[in-house]
């Protein structure tokens, strides 16, 4: 899965949209500084939120932040990114967690992990991201074999549930991994009070992403002769949309328990996005662009999925993509295809040839610019176009920056 946690750039305001592009940048190079560029690939949506949690309990200093060089998924602009002790909690966390998903593909013999020679190199790439994270977390007075741990009893939970199991019986370890990772960003974060809600926090979430991710896949899953736990339980769909609404609710209860900063992010990312996940994979409403825009662009190349919150890498509707005319978010520079910034005033740019607009055209196409951009630079023309889903209906808790609603 590629995070349940993915919302459109047009349901968060300009200055959330910019911090989240913060958060999910900075765990991309959290993974690369402490573990190498191939670690990159386990960058993910769902990640990010714990370096969210860790900087919104904590005091932000400017220390929080720093500029970032260019990226092609910036179309090479540069960008505030997030960083300190949260962003490399957010990417052990990930590591670990996409390596334990890598080797449940492995011993599944998905695709081309069927073949002995890959699987091999797949399991030694794995162990090497066990130990690499594994010293991150210590640096951090984190212990990843919590997370081990449990993602390692999830086939022996699996192999012993059938018709009449509990579905959280299932769930069980996803939830124990995500209740540790949320409750020690409060340790992180000199906030020991927050440890306990943080962790029902985490709990609810992991059950809700294991949840999510099961109804996702169960049609594939059927068809394919895989397993999974609606199936292997006998739980309807409906049984499966009052327990995904009830961790809903119950996250946001818990969040009322714990003290913020500044907790604006962290309040529409778990009370509101999360809601909107369930809506989501259930089909009872969707972003006005509805999937056409999801999983195009990607901040890495693998898909360590399953029903691990963690396990994915940054895919599913595009971040870039955020409907302000610049690829940084807030910003009014050039996107990809964006016209770039000029000291001078206006101008109007050479037309491109038509292999170096072919080449434009479909990075504007796979990073939704097209579709979501108020304004983009016509690949061939370069004159402004306006994007044909500007005006987007996404549902909108209608909170703004200073979200105030009930969350009842």
């Amino acid at each position: 899965m590629f995070g349940i946690v993915r919302p459109c750039g047009h349901r968060l305001t300009e200055g959330l949209r910019t911090e989240w592009m913060a958060h999910l940048c900075g765990l991309c190079l959290a993974l690369r500084a402490d573990h190498g560029q191939f670690a990159r690939v386990a960058t993910n949506y769902d990640g990010l939120i714990i370096s969210v949690l860790t900087e919104a309990q904590s005091e932000r200093t400017a220390a929080a932040r720093r500029t970032a060089g260019p990226c092609p998924l910036r179309a090479m602009r540069t960008a505030p990114i997030a960083r300190g002790e949260g962003a490399r909690l957010a990417a052990a966390v990930s590591l670990v967690l996409a390596s334990a998903k890598m080797r449940d593909h492995v011993g599944d013999r998905d695709g081309i992990l069927a073949r002995r020679p890959v699987a091999a190199a797949a399991r030694r790439v794995a162990a090497g991201w066990d130990r690499a994270g594994a010293r991150t977390g210590a640096e951090l007075g984190f212990d990843t074999a919590v997370l081990l741990e449990a993602v390692g009893r999830q086939g022996g939970v699996e192999a012993l549930a059938g018709p009449g199991t509990p579905l959280t019986a299932v769930t069980e370890p996803t939830e124990t991994a995500t209740a540790a990772a949320f409750a020690h960003t409060a340790v992180l974060a000199g906030r020991p009070e927050n440890a306990a809600p943080l962790a029902e926090a985490g709990r609810l979430f992991g059950r809700l992403a294991h949840l999510l991710d099961a109804v996702e896949d169960q049609r594939a899953d059927a068809a394919a002769g895989a397993w999974n736990p609606l199936t292997a339980t006998g739980t309807s769909r409906a049984e499966a949309r009052r327990l995904a609404d009830d961790a809903v609710h119950g996250i946001r209860l818990a969040l009322r328990d714990a003290r913020f900063t500044e907790g604006r992010l962290v309040h529409v990312l778990l009370a509101h996005e999360t809601a909107t996940a369930v809506d989501r994979v259930f089909g009872t409403t969707s972003c006005g662009h509805g999937d056409a825009h999801e999983g195009r662009a990607s901040a890495s190349g693998a898909r360590p999925g399953g029903g691990n919150p963690f396990g994915g890498h940054a895919d599913g509707g595009n971040p870039y993509g955020d409907g302000s005319r610049g690829g940084r978010p807030g910003g009014s520079g050039g996107g990809p295809g964006g016209p770039p910034p000029s000291p001078g005033g206006p101008h109007r740019p050479e037309p491109r040839g038509f292999l170096a607009g072919c080449a434009m055209f479909t990075l504007l196409f796979c990073t939704c610019r097209i579709c979501c951009a108020k304004e983009y630079e016509g690949p061939w023309s370069r004159k402004r176009r306006e994007g044909c889903c500007r005006d987007c209906d996404c549902p909108d808790c209608g909170c703004g920056d200073g979200c105030c609603c009930p969350c009842d």
